[in-house]
């Protein structure tokens, strides 16, 4: 009997340590260095409403925006995941095979689009594209709005000022973000 009772104060002492004081140090700690990773990364439009977050891809369909990374999830953050789908897949080939002749169609002469473009990212929510996918699509984004020359170099020059150096200066690949891309997008006048 001595030992049940032994392992039911086990039992309360780590619900608390792991339950309670764990989880408040971590919040408090995340809270103070990371704040706004800690609260979803939301980002707002320059009239204060609500866009979306920072840390997971939005589906953007029309012309006049960039287009983010395929989803194999179709961008639901309940349920993210890769397709699981190997490198001998029918199905795989296939999906890729209509992405890229989807994206030849929309943007003719540019050539082979980048693969970031073409394959879903493991999370299938990866809320950044290369900076080569950002450029590929600069042309199809201009004509869409229309823009003039003096436009398209304003454009050029935001894809350019968007894109995101590798953290610490080493560690994953320059990205841009597509939400922050397209926000600022809106700016070109």
């Amino acid at each position: 009997m001595k030992d049940f009772f032994t392992s039911i104060r086990l039992l309360a002492w780590f619900t608390v340590l792991c339950g309670g004081i764990y989880t408040l140090a971590v919040t408090g700690v995340c809270q103070t260095l990371f704040k706004s990773k800690a609260d979803g990364g939301l980002v707002a439009a320059k009239d204060g409403s609500l866009q979306g977050s920072e840390l997971l891809a939005q589906k953007f369909a029309s012309d006049r925006y960039f287009w983010e990374r395929p989803s194999a999830v179709d961008y639901n953050p309940q349920s993210s995941g890769g397709s699981n789908l190997g490198p001998t897949s029918a199905a795989l080939k296939k999906a890729v095979d209509d992405r890229k002749d989807a994206l030849l169609k929309a943007h003719p002469g540019a050539g082979d689009p980048p693969q970031d473009l073409l394959f879903a990212s493991a999370s299938g929510l990866d809320p950044h594209i290369s900076p080569e996918a950002a450029r590929y699509q600069i042309d199809r984004v201009a004509k869409a709005r229309n823009f003039g020359p003096a436009q398209v170099t304003a454009l050029k020059a935001l894809v350019e000022s968007s894109v995101e150096a590798p953290d610490a200066g080493i560690f994953g690949q320059a990205r841009v973000n597509v939400l922050k891309l397209n926000l600022a997008l809106d700016g070109i006048k």
